[in-house]
C-alpha cells in the first residue's frame, strides 16, 4: 500500500525542468541540494514545516514561510512544504489553538479557554478572532505557540531521523539476507 501511495505521489510531483521554467520557483530549482531526499534535508524539512506550520497559522503563508526558512538552512522544500499541512482548520481550533493559550496560562497571562470553546461553538467569525487575540489571549499564545512550535519540531526532527535510519537499516539488512542466501 505504502508503495503504491509513493508510486502515485511521484508520478504527480513536478519535474526539475517544468520548476525551471517557472519565473517564480527558477532561482529555487537550480539548488538540487534544497529538493533531495538525504538524511539531513529530510528531518531539517519536518521539523521547519511543523515549527513554521504551528507557529504561522496562516493557511497560504506557512507553505511560502516554510520555502523561504529552507533556503539557508538547506532544507528539503518539498517536505518542509508537506509538513505544514499539520495546522489545517481543525487541528488549529481543536489542538493547536487551546494547547497554546493552555502553555501561555501557565506563565502567568490569561486567554480563556472557554472563550475559545464558545467561539467554535458558535462559528465565530475572523473579526471576532482578531478581536480576542488582541485583547488578553495575545501574550499567551504568543508564548504557547512559540513553545509548543518548538517542541513538536524537535519531536519532528527526531522521529523523521529515526525513520531514515530505521529505513535505511531495513533496507542493508534485506540486502544482507538476498546477498547471504544467495
Amino acid at each position: 500500500m505504502m508503495n503504491r501511495l509513493l508510486a502515485w505521489a511521484h508520478a504527480r510531483m513536478p519535474t526539475r525542468e517544468s520548476l525551471a521554467r517557472n519565473r517564480l520557483i527558477a532561482p529555487l530549482a537550480a539548488r538540487p541540494e534544497l529538493w533531495r531526499f538525504t538524511r539531513r534535508t529530510v528531518p531539517r524539512g519536518v521539523a521547519i514545516g511543523l515549527f513554521i506550520g504551528i507557529f504561522l497559522m496562516v493557511p497560504g503563508l506557512q507553505v511560502i514561510g516554510a520555502v523561504l526558512v529552507c533556503v539557508p538552512l538547506r532544507a528539503n522544500i518539498p517536505i518542509a512544504a508537506v509538513s505544514t499541512f499539520i495546522a489545517i482548520p481543525p487541528t488549529i481550533l481543536l489542538v493547536i489553538l487551546p494547547g497554546a493559550a493552555a502553555i501561555g496560562n501557565r506563565f502567568g497571562y490569561h486567554a480563556d479557554l472557554s472563550v475559545i470553546t464558545a467561539m467554535v461553538e458558535r462559528g465565530a467569525s475572523t473579526a471576532e478572532w482578531l478581536a480576542w487575540v488582541r485583547s488578553d489571549a495575545a501574550p499567551a499564545l504568543a508564548i504557547g505557540l512559540t513553545l509548543m512550535a518548538i517542541v513538536v519540531a524537535a519531536l519532528g526532527y527526531a522521529v523523521a531521523a529515526c525513520v531514515w535510519r530505521w529505513r535505511v537499516m531495513a533496507r542493508r539488512r534485506r540486502r544482507l539476507h538476498v546477498r547471504g542466501g544467495a
